[in-house]
């Protein structure tokens, strides 16, 4: 894929299939199982899906992980209730067959009419996987994921069968009946080596967690120069929470009001378990905050602001993407053109509770990005069809 352009954007959203809140819920990506108010079930989900669609976002992004639902099931079932929302499908390669696993995106691609792009994981975790009967370390479960990639990518563009002998993946005389019209995209994210070995080789569009710009915007520099030394040009994608409101005290009140919903126990509880986290990414979202060690009942949401507008707050008790960025609908905007200038083509969001948000982002920050000189994938087309259907709403009091 060619370099992002300048002055575009490309909003994805999130889809919490573990469930959702008016708080941030603890748990994940080695911190232990979420907990929320509000269930996961087929109605909330689709209504997050249509408000995502409706609000002009290419996609959401839906999770894996023993505190999930399972994402490719999840997402299936709001293939009918869509259409054009696509899903960024989470899924970790070599727990299924490489053929097993093409099968499922193509025909996820029949079905849906190419509405599939893959996120790519291998675990942060050693002993999750181990709890999904994987017994490779985290370097091996790197190499794996190159083998299988390697494998699916083939079965995807090509029509001749397949023999494959890896390390750690073998395939004979393997095929699709029906290979997909379009190739799934492939998102892959991480900050070790084998990670950006790995995009550099494999992945269309390379995704990080949340830092400063100038840090997102060095690790981006690096997968660049790893992808061109094989000769492929990347798209870039980072992950943020957002607290977006009319204005700036709007905003960092509802900080505060998240911030007031977190105990110093659970701080200490979830931090050390993401203590142990295999996952480099992990420990650059927790070094934001010092580990939580500075954590007091009542504190200023300010003291937890890393960079103008960025806020490591949401990191004290939620595994994996753990910054959000707080502010003005002008604010938000104006931040996330720092991170365009820096390389960044797509922003991937969510915010609590997840169904109300997408409105702040949708009316709120995109006609700031607008006022920018900035160009939002499909916004316009998707808010313009959105004026002739109305989104299922069910009044929550969670």
């Amino acid at each position: 894929m060619s370099t992002t352009a300048q002055h575009k954007a490309t909003l994805h959203w999130f889809l919490p299939t573990y469930g959702d809140s008016r708080t941030i819920m603890p748990g994940g990506h080695g911190a232990g199982l979420h907990t929320g108010a509000r269930d996961a079930d087929l109605n909330y989900l689709t209504q997050i899906a249509l408000a995502a669609e409706r609000n002009g976002f290419e996609s959401v992004l839906t999770p894996t992980g023993q505190w999930c639902e399972d994402a490719w099931l999840a997402t299936a079932a709001l293939i009918g209730a869509t259409s054009r929302l696509k899903f960024l499908v989470a899924l970790r390669p070599g727990l299924v067959s490489p053929l097993l696993l093409a099968q499922q995106a193509a025909t996820f691609q029949a079905l849906s009419g190419n509405r599939v792009l893959l996120n790519v994981v291998v675990g942060g975790e050693d002993h999750e996987q181990r709890s999904y009967g994987d017994t490779l370390s985290k370097p091996e479960r790197y190499a794996r994921a190159g083998e299988v990639l390697d494998i699916t990518h083939h079965l995807w563009n090509k029509p001749e069968p397949l023999d494959y002998a890896g390390q750690y993946t073998t395939a004979e005389n393997a095929s699709l009946a029906k290979r997909p019209a379009v190739s799934p995209p492939i998102y892959l994210g991480g900050s070790s080596e084998g990670a950006i070995d790995i995009a550099s080789r494999h992945a269309d569009v390379f995704l990080t967690w949340g830092e400063t710009p100038q840090a997102a915007g060095e690790k981006r520099a690096r997968v660049a120069e790893a992808a061109a030394e094989r000769d492929r040009e990347l798209d870039y994608g980072i992950r943020f929470h957002v607290i977006a409101r009319p204005t700036t005290e709007e905003a960092w009140a509802e900080a505060g009001r998240l911030l007031s919903h977190i105990s110093a126990e659970d701080v200490e509880k979830i931090q050390r378990g993401l203590a142990k986290s295999q996952s480099e990414s992990q420990r650059r979202m927790t070094q934001l905050h010092g580990q939580g060690h500075d954590f007091h009942s009542g504190q200023d949401p300010h003291e937890l602001e890393v960079y103008p507008g960025l806020w490591a707050g949401v990191g004290l008790v939620r595994g994996g993407a753990g910054t959000a960025l707080v502010g003005s609908y002008a604010e938000v905007a104006a931040l996330i053109k720092e991170y365009i200038d820096e390389g960044f083509g797509h922003f991937i969001l969510s915010g609590y509770p997840h169904l109300e948000e997408t409105f702040h982002v949708g009316e709120g920050v995109v006609p700031e990005l607008h006022k920018l000189g900035i160009e939002v994938a499909h916004h316009d087309s998707a808010v313009a069809a959105s004026q002739h259907q109305q989104v299922p709403f069910a009044p929550r009091t969670a």
